[in-house]
């Protein structure tokens, strides 16, 4: 299960006018500053929820393999995949490097999901149907360091 970080404030305390900038900055530039920020917040929070739904497709994909016993990585798909998403990044004038740094981490959570699924669907003799496809180990998003560079993009 992912662990919450009991340091970092709720949604509901937290103030997006927060800055160590106020009082230092000229007002003009601080509003400027705080407008930018709030775009900044509403793409971190669509950032969140789209990881979210892409977990939850990827555990779909975790819970088909293991009743099939097919393994955790796609070699192929990766390549491709890897390749392909380093095109979009350029397309989008994303750094590519950086691009391909994310999705290994998100790929490397996705693998050690799916290696989890198979572990529970091989030890309990329960399929998909068997499991809670709730929130859980295999429900959350990114919570352990990914491999390097040669990690697999699976899903």
């Amino acid at each position: 299960m992912t662990e919450l970080n009991h340091d970092l404030p709720d949604t509901e305390s937290y103030d997006p006018a927060a800055s160590s900038l106020a009082g230092h900055v000229d007002p003009a530039v601080m509003a400027e500053l705080l407008s930018i920020r709030s775009s900044i917040d509403n793409i971190d929070a669509t950032l969140v929820y789209l990881l979210a739904e892409r977990f939850k497709a990827t555990q779909k994909v975790g819970f088909l393999k293991a009743a099939h016993r097919l393994p955790a990585g796609d070699p192929g798909r990766e390549t491709a995949q890897i390749a392909r998403l380093r095109r979009l990044a350029e397309d989008a004038q994303l750094d590519p490097a950086f691009a391909e740094k994310f999705l290994n981490f998100i790929i490397g959570e996705v693998i050690r999901h799916h290696e989890a699924i198979a572990e529970d669907h091989n030890s309990s003799g329960r399929g998909p149907a068997g499991r809670n496809s709730g929130t859980g180990a295999q429900g959350g998003g990114p919570s352990s360091p990914a491999p390097g560079p040669s990690a697999a993009l699976n899903a």
